[in-house]
């Protein structure tokens, strides 16, 4: 416990999912969580329960982060109110699943803004205050997918952006390490969630039983994942920067057996 003590985090897309179990964990640890969302409703669902738990956190919702004014209102806002920025944690996402062929420029162009746009504007509004700090930490939330082609999983655009924000974290690494800012990037694998549930997952989805090609045999959790995000965010990952951390069971680390 308080490993987290005294810090103040950004955690954005904190209505569910592993934003909501970040938004837990992170207060649960001693930090100030500060979150967004553009789902209203879960965004103050999750407030009460970070409160219920005896944590600290605040939430601006609804909130476009592809909104580049909007962004920079709320990140020095929280800065403001909380005396600056510690963690900028980029959870929030959206993408559209398809072959090349299907891909249209509008799916194109809605994953790019969901998975790379509002991470680049949320982390450059908030970079000057990590900077006054001397000492502040970015994660960013890539995918397995942006690692590897899928033969079963349509998802052109998708492996584009998050190969794009595994990119990003090493070059952000390099400009931060002089201010002595850290970034760092956790890549999961297929996790449970309701986002996956209903697309990946469910029952019509090539990818229902992908359970079967894991080496450890099951699907991820999202507080797996913020397991390892906590670690990355915390003073014991002090010489760790340009980091990525795949969670994923082993998935993109052998290849597939016989069917």
């Amino acid at each position: 416990m308080n490993r987290l003590a005294d810090k103040v985090a950004l955690i954005t897309g904190t209505a569910g999912g592993q934003g909501r179990a970040a938004a837990l964990r992170f207060a649960a640890e001693g930090a100030t969580v500060a979150g967004c969302d553009v789902k209203a409703d879960g965004a103050a669902e999750t407030v009460e329960m970070v409160r219920a738990s005896g944590g600290r956190m605040t939430s601006t919702h609804p909130l476009d982060l592809a909104d580049e004014a909007a962004v920079q209102d709320w990140v020095d806002d929280v800065a403001e109110r909380h005396g600056g920025i510690d963690i900028v944690y980029n959870n929030a996402g959206a993408t559209r699943f398809a072959t090349i062929e299907a891909t249209t420029y509008a799916d194109w162009s809605f994953t790019m803004r969901n998975e790379l746009d509002i991470v680049f504007l949320v982390t450059r509004a908030a970079w000057p205050h990590l900077k006054a700090r001397r000492g502040g930490t970015v994660l960013l939330i890539a995918s397995t997918a942006g690692l590897t082609g899928s033969m079963t999983n349509h998802r052109v655009a998708h492996t584009a952006s998050k190969g794009g924000i595994v990119a990003l974290t090493r070059q952000l690494a390099a400009e931060g390490a002089p201010h002595g800012i850290r970034v760092n990037c956790v890549s999961p694998g297929m996790v449970r969630s309701p986002a996956t549930e209903g697309d990946l997952l469910a029952p019509n989805s090539p990818m229902r039983d992908i359970a079967r090609a894991i080496p450890l045999g099951r699907i991820g959790t999202a507080d797996e994942v913020v397991h390892c995000a906590l670690f990355l965010a915390s003073d014991e990952a002090s010489y760790v920067t340009g980091a990525n951390l795949v969670v994923d069971g082993g998935w993109s680390a052998v290849l597939p057996g016989a069917s």
